[in-house]
């Protein structure tokens, strides 16, 4: 059984061994030479206007929430337009299902008012 996980074994070693080469080099072979334009804070070409430590509004990452479940949607398209043919009625059933509770979903969302930015 062990034999089965060999192959994932050896990728893992040879990523990490690639992956501290590559540091080592790196590090070597680098200037290192490091002056005051290159160390200062970087924001848009402008030094920086308030604390970089600032809070956030929540509804950014609700809206970075909801972007990433609306690409995820996305993400199960493909494969099941792909395979349509194969899995017939069943699968457009299916992901009819899927495609209405995300739009309920959304609704909600919009409704509570998640999607404002006043």
């Amino acid at each position: 059984m062990l034999a089965n996980y060999a192959p994932i074994l050896l990728f893992l070693t040879i990523a990490g061994v690639l992956g501290v080469v590559l540091l080592t080099l790196g590090f070597v072979f680098g200037r290192g030479e490091k002056d005051s334009n290159k160390l200062s804070p970087y924001e848009c070409g402008f030094e920086a206007f308030e604390d970089t430590r600032m809070r956030f509004d929540v509804r950014y990452y609700l809206v970075a929430i909801l972007f990433i479940i609306f690409d995820l949607e996305i993400a199960f398209l493909f494969p099941w337009a792909v395979s349509l043919d194969r899995i017939g009625m069943f699968g457009l059933l299916s992901m009819g299902l899927f495609l209405g509770l995300l739009v309920v979903g959304f609704v909600y969302e919009w409704k509570k008012g998640a999607l404002e930015w006043d």
